[in-house]
């Protein structure tokens, strides 16, 4: 997914396209693309472009499309909306892993066996109990869930719960010294990475850097390092 000049450790970077317009949104990923592995498409830029959204920002990157949509309805509207997204041709599709057993397996139905389902235990802005999440991970691999998302706080505990085969994705990642924003629970890129996370979320950081391609490649660098300890 990445380009051939991508740094050692961007493959594991997503970035979030937290932008409110399709033309604020392409620039980024113009400027990033050989500096992160995964492009993020949440609510505000989808509730904006939508669809097309994801189809511009694929043709103009060979990274990952993350659609970040967090799904969370009955079934049938979870699974039918899973398989709608497909021919977007996303890496990962996030829905609630409260929304219970029967909803998870019926977005990963819909999903089919391309498209990653990640099941969201607890948003980063809310606090939450280590055993709570860890629990709401597990019941996303029950469910044939490919990957869940956790705080890096924890990460380890969601590995040790889910295996080394789901994906985890850990967001509110600050590197040291970094504004928390509004996440409660945040970790740096190398705490995340040794606590068994397979991909970071840096948006911030990164977006409000005065370089935010070097931000990259030291918050890539950093990766790395904790890769090879």
């Amino acid at each position: 997914m990445q380009s051939r000049m991508a740094r050692p450790g961007s493959e594991r970077i997503i970035f979030p396209l937290d932008v409110p317009a399709l033309d604020q949104a392409l620039p980024w990923v113009e400027r990033l693309r050989d500096a992160v592995g995964v492009f993020k498409l949440g609510l505000e830029l989808w509730a904006a472009a939508g669809p097309e959204a994801a189809r511009r920002v694929r043709a103009a990157t060979r990274a990952g499309l993350f659609l970040d949509l967090k799904l969370h309805d009955i079934p049938a509207t979870v699974e039918g909306a899973a398989r709608a997204l497909r021919p977007l041709g996303p890496a990962m599709l996030t829905v609630h892993t409260s929304g219970g057993k029967a909803m998870l397996e019926a977005a990963v139905r819909g999903a089919g066996p391309d498209l990653c389902v990640l099941g969201v235990t607890r948003l980063t802005s809310l606090e939450a109990s280590i055993d709570e999440v860890a629990e709401l991970a597990r019941l996303a691999r029950e469910s044939g869930c490919g990957g869940v998302v956790c705080s890096g706080a924890e990460a380890r505990a969601v590995r040790s719960a889910v295996g080394p085969e789901l994906r985890v994705i850990c967001p509110g990642v600050r590197p040291a010294g970094g504004d928390a924003g509004d996440q409660v629970r945040v970790v740096t890129p190398s705490a995340a990475i040794a606590a068994g996370a397979d991909y970071i979320v840096v948006g911030r950081p990164i977006r409000d850097a005065a370089d935010p391609v070097a931000a990259a490649a030291a918050i890539a660098a950093e990766v790395s390092r904790a890769l090879a300890s």
